[in-house]
């Protein structure tokens, strides 16, 4: 599956049944709890990483990228939106763009 794939899936679920779906029911707990949960992913990565495991990093991995756009689909944020976002910062380095950062 693609992230766009993934994306799609995760904006279709916004609206259906809670009882239908573990997406639309994390949704519909608000975008506070898909906040928490995409944390509680990130922590689980990060344990992997330290671990060494390249198996259970990768499936963390993957666990991060769908509660990421789950949290971003709380807020309405797409994945068009973040594309953008990555494109606009491509002309400079990522040196540079940390430095234009409000402090």
């Amino acid at each position: 599956m693609t992230l766009a794939k993934l994306a799609q899936t995760i904006a279709d679920r916004k609206t259906a049944d809670p009882d239908s779906s573990w997406t639309a029911k994390l949704l519909a707990k608000g975008p506070e709890k898909c906040a928490e949960k995409f944390g509680e992913e990130a922590v689980e990565a990060i344990i992997e990483a330290v671990k060494g495991d390249r198996a259970r990093l990768t499936s963390e991995a993957a666990d991060v990228l769908y509660h990421l756009l789950v949290m971003c689909a709380a807020r309405d944020v797409t994945l068009a939106d973040i594309e953008a976002e990555l494109a606009a910062r491509e002309a400079q380095s990522g040196l540079a763009e940390k430095a234009q950062r409000p402090k």
